[in-house]
């Protein structure tokens, strides 16, 4: 499963996490972008207004994923197994994964991270 990883550049936590994720690539095939590159929305077909409400997984299909089912797709593909979206499609799953995603995203910016992705890749954003 291939695709792209938007994630939020501007924030620390989402930097680390993307990190983390490119750590575990055993594929190769695991690609990420910040939501604030130009043309993210438009590549994802959501308004721009929305464009910061989660990560979102754009796969070679083109089919968009966003929140945990995002990180999931991805996760899949670092590993390249399909095992995390299996599990993600279990009853109750979802619902517990997306509560935690929710919480964690609408909190991140008091999360410890690193060094924000457009700081030091601003030609990218």
């Amino acid at each position: 499963m291939s695709g792209v990883l938007f994630f939020d550049g501007r924030c620390g936590m989402c930097t680390r996490a993307r990190g983390f994720l490119l750590r575990l690539d055993r594929t190769g095939e695991l690609t990420t972008e910040p939501l604030q590159v130009g043309g993210a929305a438009q590549r994802l077909g959501i308004p721009e207004s929305r464009l910061l409400e989660s990560v979102r997984w754009l796969d070679s299909s083109g089919a968009v994923y966003a929140g945990a089912e995002a990180v999931n797709a991805a996760l899949s593909s670092a590993l390249g197994t399909r095992l995390p979206l299996r599990l993600y499609r279990l009853p109750g799953v979802r619902g517990l994964q997306e509560a935690v995603y929710r919480w964690v995203a609408d909190h991140r910016h008091r999360f410890p991270g690193t060094t924000p992705y457009c700081e030091s890749h601003p030609v990218s954003c």
